[in-house]
């Protein structure tokens, strides 16, 4: 009875020890080979487009003539109003990769004798992601889709012109006049999404974004042995065996005085303001890679200060190449951040790279729910 007892408490006790060794989610690789076609379609954050509101109909000018009263009245029926161009928050998209550069809605129909009057114009309704901020042309915030359902009216359809019927007065009983209908508005709006990916993946030029997003993911951004291969942000998915997935962008590359505009400048430095969480990767087979990191640092404090403040972790590519090795242990005195160093290539610790990955989308999840 007593050595019964003991075997179940060792028993317990390994059970235990493998559940709190399994608290974190793992990563789940897919055994499913990635297509070969030639086109990759990249992540567009960021449109410019105009909205063009449908022209309301034409009122009709008639006089209804009957068998036996020639002169039954003007009978011209009035125009439809014209569509508006409206934007709604919807989780079905992701980006604006299907927004057209100018988005113009249907005109309403003509009115028609016999007191017809002309067909109202649909509406034309764009679906954008959940977190889309619009902006006019003036650069002012118009419209904040935070929600699901939300809608923004773009552009406002004109409206129908009166047929000749609406004139009848006591002293002109057969008015021969009508009106056109009201042009639509056309205006130029700028569209962003706040928040684009849980993890923005920042670093120099050939630094190995694009090979590690390649390693954890499905997406295929190009790869290629010279400098800004990523003109464009790319969106990875890494899945877990809990069923979550946490989006990951390969973001262009940045370089000094990026915060003067410099190389893609501004533009990559807003990508990377709508992100959770940074990692820095760094190139440990290039001489003091501590420097690069520091550089990284500076630009975006000087982008903006708060960029800083989210979470953020070091990673050390190239650990496969021998210079690596010991650039990887002097970096651990430059910084007070966690580094991993991995090989986006061979594979080496990107299972790690995920769990910490985990690791901080889990914290950031739990300080929203508290807020």
């Amino acid at each position: 009875m007593f050595l019964t007892r003991i075997r179940l408490s060792i028993k317990l006790t390994v059970n235990i020890c493998k559940y709190s060794e399994q608290k974190v989610a793992q990563p789940l690789r897919s055994k499913k080979p990635k297509s070969t076609q030639t086109p990759v379609q990249n992540f567009i954050d960021l449109k410019c487009l105009r909205t063009v509101g449908g022209k309301g109909g034409d009122g009709c000018i008639s006089f209804l003539h009957l068998w036996s009263n020639e002169n039954a009245g003007p009978d011209g029926g009035d125009g439809g109003n014209g569509g508006h161009v409206i934007f709604k928050a919807t989780t079905d998209v992701k980006d604006f990769i299907h927004v057209s550069s100018v988005v113009r809605a249907e005109n309403g129909d003509k009115g028609r004798n016999k007191d017809c009057h002309g067909k109202n114009a649909d509406h034309c309704i764009i679906g954008v992601p959940v977190g889309t901020v619009v902006k006019n042309s003036d650069g002012r915030v118009v419209g904040d889709l935070a929600h699901e359902g939300v809608m923004f009216v773009a552009a406002r359809g004109g409206a129908g012109g009166k047929g000749n019927h609406f004139f009848i007065t006591d002293t002109e009983q057969a008015p021969e006049i009508c009106e056109y209908g009201a042009v639509g508005e056309d205006l130029e709006y700028t569209l962003e999404i706040k928040s684009m990916a849980h993890v923005g993946l920042i670093g120099f030029p050939n630094a190995g974004k694009s090979t590690l997003l390649r390693a954890i993911s499905r997406a295929r951004p190009k790869i290629a042995p010279y400098p800004f291969t990523t003109l464009k942000p790319h969106i990875g998915m890494v899945l877990y065996d809990d069923y979550e997935q946490i989006a990951v962008a390969d973001l262009p590359g940045l370089i000094e005085d990026s915060h003067k505009n410099r190389g893609l400048g501004i533009q990559f430095l807003k990508h990377a303001e709508r992100c959770s969480a940074l990692l820095y990767i760094i190139d440990l087979s290039i001489d003091e890679p501590w420097q690069y990191l520091h550089t990284l640092q500076r630009e975006l404090s000087l982008f903006s200060k708060h960029l800083l403040d989210r979470p953020q972790i070091v990673i050390g590519n190239k650990i496969d190449l021998p210079e690596s090795r010991d650039n990887l242990e002097e970096i651990k005195n430059h910084t007070d951040l966690k580094i991993i160093g991995i090989s986006a290539k061979l594979g080496t610790n990107v299972n790690e790279l995920l769990r910490e990955i985990r690791i901080i989308y889990d914290r950031s999840k739990e300080n929203d729910d508290t807020l």
